[in-house]
């Protein structure tokens, strides 16, 4: 799995503690409602459970509106985000260019620079000149293999003419 930044991860933690607040405020209102209806068609309820069944749908309401605010807060640092990629690549952009600019403004600082690429560039060309050499080596060998095995090959040509003569 790739690596998440902190804005994703916050936003992922919002998204899914919306999810179970609506969840829960959705068994909360089911059970308010199942409540109601007992209390409704009971003749028998009293004040004190149509108080408890009144604070039980509040509260559930209170909680899908939770649930629904969280989700918008988890939506809002997506969109933060969307906006935060493009600053944060085009600072990272005017660093390298500011980076540049001071290292070849200064005459000591561009010599050295220079001087690192110039070791790089003759590393790299001693390298290539070995890897050249060692395949050059192998393919004179081949050669060599070759020359000796038709060599051999021309010897007995030529016993065989001399015996036939």
């Amino acid at each position: 799995m790739a690596t998440q930044t902190a804005t994703q991860r916050q936003a992922a933690a919002k998204k899914a503690a919306a999810t179970r607040k609506r969840n829960s405020a959705k068994q909360s209102g089911r059970r308010a409602s199942a409540s109601a209806r007992r209390t409704q068609s009971s003749a028998r309820s009293t004040a004190r459970s149509a108080q408890r069944t009144a604070k039980t749908t509040a509260r559930s309401t209170a909680r899908r509106v939770d649930a629904e605010a969280t989700r918008l807060e988890a939506l809002g640092r997506q969109a933060e985000r969307t906006v935060l990629i493009p600053i944060g690549a085009a600072l990272e952009a005017w660093d390298r260019v500011t980076d540049t600019v001071r290292i070849y403004s200064n005459g000591r600082r561009a010599t050295q620079r220079l001087n690192r690429f110039e070791r790089r560039g003759a590393t790299a060309v001693r390298r290539g000149r070995r890897t050249v050499k060692r395949e050059a080596k192998g393919i004179g060998r081949d050669v060599d293999r070759g020359v000796n095995g038709l060599q051999s090959e021309a010897d007995d040509v030529v016993q065989r003419i001399r015996n036939v003569a």
